[in-house]
C-alpha cells in the first residue's frame, strides 16, 4: 500500500543535522568560490578589454575552454588530475572550491567583458585626458559602470551556478546533495528526501537573490539618482 506518512526524516535529529551542515557547506563554497571567481573574472575581462598582447588571447582561450566543458569534468580534473600532475593533495572541499572559482570566473568574465564593451570609448578617453593611469581609470570609471549595467546578469549567473553545485558531492564533498543522498540510502524515502532538497535549494536560491538585490541597492545608489 502507498505510505502516506510523509516527512518521517524530520523525526531523526541526525538527518536534520546533516541537512543543516550540508546547506552550510554548499552556501560557504558558493559564496567564497563566487568571490574568488569574480576577482579572477575582473582581471580576465580587463585583459581582454584592453587587448593586452599575449595575455588577452590566453584569457580568451581560458574562458572558452571553461564555458564549453561541463562543471563535473572540471571538478574531476581538479580533484584527481591536477594532484597527479603536480604532486599535491588537498581536502575534497578545497578541490571543489578551486573548481568552482575557476568555473565562476569564466562566466563572470564574459559578462563583465560585455559590460565593458557597452561603455562608450569617450569614457576611457576622458580618463586619459585627465591624466589618470589606465588601472585607475578602469577601477574608478569603467569597472563600476560595467558591474552596474550587468548586475542582473551576474546575479542570475551566480544563482544558476549555485544550483549546479550539487555535483560537488561526486568528489566526496559533504554538501547538501551529499546529505540528501546519504539520508536516502538509509531511510529509502526517496520522494520525501528529494522533495526536501528541492525546497531547501529553492529557499537558498531566493535568499541569495534577495541578498544580492540588497547589495545592488547599496552599491549602486549613484545609478538611481542619475
Amino acid at each position: 500500500m502507498f505510505d502516506l506518512r510523509f516527512f518521517e526524516i524530520y523525526r531523526n535529529p541526525e538527518y536534520l543535522l546533516l541537512l543543516g551542515q550540508g546547506a552550510a557547506v554548499s552556501a560557504f563554497l558558493t559564496v567564497i568560490g563566487g568571490a574568488l571567481g569574480f576577482v579572477l573574472a575582473t582581471n580576465l575581462a580587463a585583459l581582454r578589454h584592453y587587448k593586452v598582447p599575449i595575455l588577452a588571447p590566453i584569457a580568451a582561450i581560458y574562458v572558452e575552454f571553461i564555458r564549453n566543458t561541463p562543471l563535473i569534468v572540471q571538478m574531476f580534473f581538479v580533484a584527481f588530475g591536477l594532484p597527479l600532475l603536480l604532486g599535491y593533495q588537498w581536502p575534497f572541499w578545497a578541490h571543489a572550491l578551486l573548481a568552482l572559482s575557476l568555473n565562476f570566473s569564466a562566466y563572470f568574465a564574459e559578462i563583465l567583458r560585455a559590460g565593458l564593451a557597452g561603455i562608450g570609448t569617450g569614457q576611457s578617453e576622458a580618463a586619459a585626458a585627465l591624466g589618470l593611469p589606465t588601472w585607475l581609470g578602469f577601477s574608478k570609471i569603467l569597472f563600476p559602470q560595467a558591474v552596474a549595467a550587468m548586475f542582473p546578469s551576474l546575479n542570475s549567473q551566480f544563482i544558476f551556478l549555485f544550483l549546479t553545485t550539487g555535483v560537488i558531492s561526486e568528489i566526496g564533498v559533504t554538501d547538501l546533495t551529499w546529505a540528501g543522498l546519504y539520508i536516502d540510502s538509509r531511510s529509502f524515502r526517496s520522494f520525501e528526501v528529494f522533495f526536501t532538497l528541492t525546497v531547501i535549494y529553492v529557499l537558498m536560491a531566493l535568499s541569495f537573490k534577495a541578498l544580492l538585490g540588497l547589495a545592488h541597492d547599496q552599491l549602486f545608489k549613484w545609478k538611481a539618482v542619475q
